[in-house]
């Protein structure tokens, strides 16, 4: 099965949809300037196991670093897809102050 990934900016989110438009996952974000803070990835059940996330993870990070963007990943699923895929570590932000 095939994933198209877009951005769908005004709900702050990437959505990953199957051939008929379904959506099957979604990363949302926040954006500040050039710096973009990945928070959360969800994957409807239904997809679970056909990749999903892991496009949806490739997806995001290659427009980042195609739109010249920071990653700060908060999102766990996309902190750990990130160690198994150091190739992005250029755009990706590891230490964090936490604000008191």
């Amino acid at each position: 099965m095939q994933f198209t990934v877009t951005d769908a900016p005004t709900r702050e989110r990437f959505e990953a949809c199957d051939e008929t438009g379904a959506v099957a996952g979604v990363v949302t974000y926040q954006l500040t300037g050039a710096i973009i803070a990945y928070t959360h990835t969800e994957v409807d059940p239904a997809y679970e196991g056909r990749g999903v996330g892991s496009t949806l993870a490739r997806a995001v990070m290659d427009d980042a670093r195609a739109r010249g963007r920071t990653v700060v990943p908060i999102c766990p699923f996309l902190a750990e897809w990130l160690v198994k895929h150091p190739e992005y570590e250029d755009i990706v932000v590891r230490s964090t102050r936490k604000v008191k």
